[in-house]
C-alpha cells in the first residue's frame, strides 16, 4: 500500500471533536499471552465455556491472579505477571444458583504461555518512522483491546467483536413481534500518529425480548394470525428453573402440531409410556396452562434422541441479539430510537459510556491500572478543512446556488436529454385507496399530462407523445401464492398481450397503489432480465405521486425524471471546468466495484452478487453495469472478493472503447464494501484480476493504463462533532465538505475521512476513504477535494451525497441483483418447520442442498440483464 503522501492543504482550516479518546500506554512494559482450553473440548461449548471461566476465577488455584488478568472467557488470555507453568485446574461445573454437585461435569482448564508482548513496539510503529512499518502489531492491539473491553465483557452483553449491551441498565425500545431494541457501545483500539486511542461510539442493536416463551407465541399468534415461525425460535436460548436450579438450553425445533397433551415417551421410572402433561404433572407436580394449545420445543441437537420441554416452563434468557432481519415495521422504529442528533450521542458517549465500559479511574474491578493504561475522559481535537463545493451547471438556466451541498432546479434543462421514442404506461389495480379507476379515467389523464410535460421541460427529447397505457388487475395477496405468482403471471401476460419486442417503449411508467416487496421486485425481473425494458416506478401515495399540494407533486415528477433522463442515456447535470478537470487530464475511467450478499432471511445457498460500473463519457455522468453471481461461501478467507472481476472489467472496458474508439489512460477504481482487515486481499485477490482484464482486453498490443484503487468506508465508527454553532449545521452536525487526514486517521497509509453530504437526520457519518494502490501518484488535495466534487455528480439527486456516486452506483446494482432472486434472497426457508428432528440432514445433505439452491439462482438468472440494456443505467 503506498505511503501517505502528505497532508491536504485546501480548504478552510479548523478543528473539530471526535468520538477518539487518547490512552495513555506506558512506553515499555511487558505483557504475557496465554491460549486457553478447556478440555473435554466437545462439552464445553458456547455460553458454558464462559461460566467455567466465571469458576477458574474463583478456584483457589487462580484467584490470586485475576486482578492482573484480562481473558476473552473463552481462548485468549493476557497478563501482566508470568503465571505458573504448567497451569491445569480442575472444574467441576455447576451454574450459578445450582449446589455443588459431585456428579457434575468435570473440566480441565489448562493455560498456557504462548509469549511476550512489549508495549516498545508499539510504541516504534506510532512514531511514523516507515522503517517501523511492517512492525506486526495486532497482537499487541488485540491484547489491550482485550484488557480495555474486560470490565464491559464481565457486566455487559458483547454482540460481534467490539460491542457491548447492559440490558440491566439499559433502556429498551419494543420494536414489536418478540424483539426490542438496546442502547449500547462500541470500543475499540486505535494506533494513531505517535497517540494511541480508543474509539468510543453509541450503537443500537436488536434483542428478544425477554420473558416466558409460551406468552411470547401468544403474542405472535394475536398481532399476526399465525405461530411463531420456526426462524424466530431457532438457536433460542431459553432457561427452566423445574430442576431446583436455572438451567439453560438452546431451542432446535419448534415441534409444530405436537403438544405436551398428546406426545408420548417411555419412562420406565412412571411405569412406561407417558404424555408429557402427565410426566411434569407427576414427577415435578407442575399443572400445564397450555398442554393441548401450545407446542412443545426441542432442545437436542442430536439427530437421534428429542429431549421435549413445554413452552410455558421455558423463561427467554435476557441479553440475546436478535439473529433475523427486521421487517419494515421494525426497521422504521429501530431507526426512529437511534437516530439521535451528534449533542444526544456525545452526552452518551462521555458520560454513560466511559461509566458502563469501565473508562473512569475509579472503576471498581477495572483492570486497566494494572496493565498501566488509562482513558482521556475528553473527546480528541483534531485539525480538519472545509472543502468549497463545485458550481452546477445546466444546459439552459441560470446556474443554481448551490447551499449545503444541495441546489433546486426550478427552470433548467438538463445537460443533455436523453431520447424516448415511445412510452407505455403500467396500472397496477389492487383494489387500494388512491388507484385511478381504469385507463380513462380523467384523473390518470391529467396525472400523465403534468408528467409528459415535465419531462418535455426538462428537455428530454421526443417528450411528446401519448403514452400506450396497459391495465392489469391482480388477484389479493391472501388469493395468490406466498409469492404472488398469479399477480406477477399477469403482469407478464399484460406486457406479452400490449406491447412490440421490435418496437419496445423507451420506458414504461408503473403506477403502483402500494408496497408489495414482490411486486416491485418482479416486475424489475421481468422487464430488465426477460424483457430488456426501462422500468421507472411511482407509488401512487398522498406522500408521494399524488400529494395534496401541486408543488409537492411537482417536485416528486422532477426526481422521476432525473431517473427517466438517466435511463434513455442523457446527462442532468455538470460541473465546472476547474472542478472536473482532475479527471480530464487524461482519458480516464471511473470504476465502481460492490459486492452484496444473502442476508439471514436468505434460502441457505443462495449467491452473492457482484456489480462493476463504469463511466463512459468525459462528463462521467453515464455508467453502465455489469452484475455476476458467485457463491456467497465460495472462499471463506475472501468472500467478499469478487470472482469474476477480471470479466466484469473486460465488458466494461469494451463499452467504453465502443463509445470513444479508445480505451482509457488510467482508470481509478472505488471499491465498496471492504473491511480495514481485507486491504490486503484487494490488492491480492482483485488487483491481478484487474491487470488480467487489461491484458486480454488488447492482446496484441500491450494495454497498461495507470491504476488507482480506493477503497470506500461506512461501516466504521468515526464521528465528529462542530466545535461550536457557528461551524455547525441546523442539527448540530458537522458542514458538508469536512475533512480529516490528521490525528485520527492511519500512522502510514493514504487515508482520510470526508463529509461530502449534509447530515439531514440524526448524526452525520463520514465515508473513510483508503487508496491502496496509485499508479497515477495522486497528492492529497487531488484525490480529497477530487473525491469531494465528484459526490455532485450523483445523477438521481440534486444535492452532494454520503458515497461518491461510482462505489453508490455498484451498491445500488447490487440491489437490482436481489431483485432478480428476491424469492430466494428475502424468503425464511421455514419448510423445515413441522419436522420433528434436531437437524434432520447431514452437513453433506445440507451443503447438497446449499448447491442446488445455487443452481436454481443461476437458472433464475439466465443470462443477466438483457442485451437491450446492457450499455445504459437500467439500475438507477
Amino acid at each position: 500500500m503506498p505511503l501517505r503522501p502528505g497532508w491536504g492543504q485546501l480548504g478552510k482550516a479548523g478543528v473539530i471533536r471526535t468520538n477518539f479518546f487518547a490512552v495513555k500506554l506506558p512506553p515499555k512494559m511487558t505483557y504475557y499471552e496465554y491460549e486457553i482450553a478447556i478440555l473435554p473440548k466437545a462439552q464445553a461449548k458456547g455460553d458454558r465455556r464462559g461460566r467455567i471461566m466465571e469458576l477458574v476465577e474463583e478456584s483457589p488455584q487462580f484467584s490470586q491472579y485475576v486482578r492482573h488478568v484480562a481473558h476473552d472467557r473463552s481462548q485468549r488470555m493476557v497478563s501482566t505477571e508470568k503465571l505458573p507453568q504448567p497451569l491445569e485446574i480442575p472444574i467441576r461445573y455447576r451454574e450459578e444458583d445450582q449446589t455443588d454437585d459431585p456428579n457434575a461435569m468435570a473440566f480441565t482448564v489448562e493455560i498456557k504461555l504462548l509469549g511476550e508482548l512489549n508495549t516498545s513496539t508499539l510504541v516504534q510503529y506510532m512514531s511514523g518512522d516507515p522503517r517501523h512499518r511492517d512492525v506486526d502489531t495486532q497482537p499487541l492491539v488485540s491484547a489491550l483491546n482485550l484488557v480495555l473491553q474486560q470490565y464491559a465483557s464481565r457486566r455487559g452483553v458483547r454482540v460481534g467483536k467490539n460491542k457491548y449491551f447492559f440490558p440491566s441498565s439499559s433502556q429498551h425500545h419494543p420494536l414489536s413481534l418478540g424483539v426490542e431494541a438496546y442502547r449500547g457501545f462500541f470500543m475499540s483500539i486505535r494506533p494513531m500518529y505517535k497517540q494511541l486511542m480508543v474509539n468510543i461510539n453509541v450503537c443500537m442493536t436488536a434483542f428478544y425480548t425477554p420473558g416466558n416463551l409460551a406468552e411470547a407465541m401468544l403474542a405472535f399468534s394475536q398481532q399476526t394470525g399465525g405461530g411463531m415461525p420456526q426462524s424466530f425460535a431457532d438457536r433460542l436460548k431459553v432457561s427452566t428453573k423445574h430442576l431446583g436450579y436455572t438451567r439453560k438450553h438452546t431451542i432446535f425445533r419448534i415441534m409444530t402440531g405436537k403438544t405436551a397433551a398428546t406426545e408420548k415417551f417411555d419412562c420406565p421410572e412412571l411405569g412406561g409410556m407417558i404424555t408429557v402433561e402427565n410426566f411434569f404433572k407427576r414427577k415435578y407436580r407442575i399443572n400445564l396452562r397450555h398442554a393441548r394449545d401450545l407446542p412443545l420445543i426441542n432442545v437436542s441437537s442430536r439427530r437421534d434422541k428429542q429431549i421435549l420441554l413445554p413452552v410455558e416452563l421455558c423463561e427467554i434468557v435476557p441479553g440475546q441479539a436478535y439473529r433475523g432481519k427486521l421487517d419494515a415495521e421494525q426497521t422504521a422504529a429501530m431507526i426512529k430510537v437511534a437516530c439521535n442528533p451528534p449533542a444526544f450521542n456525545g452526552n452518551a458517549i462521555v458520560n454513560h459510556g466511559f461509566e458502563e465500559l469501565g473508562l473512569r479511574a475509579n472503576a471498581p474491578g477495572a483492570t486497566l491500572g494494572a496493565f498501566g493504561l488509562s482513558v482521556a475522559p475528553e473527546m480528541t481535537v483534531v485539525p480538519s478543512r472545509l472543502l468549497p463545493a463545485p458550481t452546477v451547471s445546466y444546459r439552459e438556466g441560470r446556474p443554481p446556488q448551490v447551499r449545503d451541498a444541495g441546489w433546486n432546479i426550478l427552470e433548467v434543462k438538463l445537460q443533455a436529454g436523453g431520447t424516448m421514442t415511445r412510452w407505455a404506461v403500467l396500472l397496477v389495480q389492487e383494489g387500494r385507496r388512491g388507484e385511478f379507476q381504469g385507463e380513462r379515467d380523467p384523473e390518470l389523464m391529467t396525472f400523465l399530462k403534468k408528467f409528459l410535460a415535465k419531462c418535455n421541460a426538462a428537455g428530454i427529447n421526443g417528450a411528446r407523445s401519448e403514452p400506450k397505457i396497459m391495465t392489469v388487475s391482480l388477484p389479493k395477496p391472501r388469493e395468490d401464492g406466498p409469492n404472488r405468482e398469479r399477480a406477477l403471471e399477469a403482469i407478464k401476460h399484460t406486457f406479452r398481450d400490449n406491447l412490440n419486442k421490435d418496437a419496445k417503449p423507451s420506458f414504461i411508467l408503473v403506477l403502483l397503489s402500494g408496497v408489495d416487496k414482490f411486486i416491485y421486485h418482479g416486475i424489475k425481473k421481468l422487464a430488465d432480465v426477460d424483457m430488456g425494458m426501462h422500468t421507472v416506478h411511482m407509488l401512487l401515495m398522498r406522500n408521494k405521486a399524488r400529494p395534496e399540494q401541486d408543488n409537492k407533486q411537482d417536485q416528486y415528477f422532477s426526481n422521476v425524471v432525473l431517473k427517466v433522463n438517466t435511463k434513455l442515456g442523457g446527462i442532468n447535470h455538470a460541473l465546472d471546468q476547474r472542478s472536473m478537470a482532475w479527471l480530464k487530464t487524461k482519458k480516464t475511467m471511473v470504476m465502481g466495484i460492490d459486492v452484496t450478499h444473502p442476508s439471514p432471511k436468505s434460502v441457505p445457498g443462495t449467491p452473492s452478487i457482484a456489480a462493476v460500473v463504469a463511466s463512459v463519457d468525459d462528463n462521467f455522468a453515464q455508467f453502465p453495469a455489469s452484475l455476476m453471481l458467485q457463491k456467497a461461501d465460495w472462499n471463506k478467507e475472501s468472500k467478499e472478493m469478487v470472482e469474476g472481476l477480471t470479466q466484469m472489467t473486460i465488458e466494461r472496458l469494451q463499452l467504453y472503447q465502443k463509445k470513444n474508439k479508445r480505451l482509457p489512460d488510467r482508470i481509478i477504481v472505488y471499491r465498496d464494501g471492504v473491511s480495514e482487515g481485507q486491504y490486503s486481499q484487494v490488492i491480492q485477490h482483485e488487483l491481478p484480476r484487474l491487470q488480467a482484464a487489461f491484458k486480454q482486453i488488447s492482446p496484441q498490443q500491450p494495454y497498461k493504463p495507470s491504476l488507482t484503487i480506493v477503497i470506500c468506508g461506512k461501516r466504521h465508527h468515526a464521528r465528529f462533532w462542530a466545535p461550536d454553532a457557528q461551524n455547525a449545521s441546523r442539527n448540530g452536525n458537522t458542514l458538508p465538505g469536512t475533512v480529516v487526514d490528521k490525528g485520527v486517521t492511519d500512522v502510514y497509509n493514504f487515508d482520510w475521512y470526508l463529509q461530502a453530504h449534509n447530515g439531514l437526520q440524526g448524526h452525520v457519518r463520514p465515508t473513510h476513504y483508503t487508496v491502496v494502490y496509485d499508479e497515477n501518484g495522486f497528492d492529497a488535495d487531488t484525490l480529497q477535494q477530487g473525491t469531494h466534487t465528484a459526490s455532485y455528480l450523483y445523477a438521481r439527486a440534486t444535492k452532494a451525497v454520503s458515497l461518491v456516486p461510482a462505489a453508490y452506483y455498484a451498491d445500488i446494482a447490487c440491489e437490482r441483483g436481489r431483485s432478480y432472486l428476491n424469492v430466494l434472497m428475502n424468503t425464511a426457508d421455514d419448510r423445515s418447520s413441522v419436522a420433528g428432528g434436531a437437524r434432520s440432514t447431514s452437513t453433506a445433505d445440507r451443503e447438497a442442498e446449499k448447491d442446488r439452491v445455487f443452481e436454481n439462482a443461476r437458472k433464475t438468472w439466465g443470462n443477466g440483464v438483457h442485451p437491450d440494456l446492457r450499455e445504459s443505467m437500467f439500475y438507477i
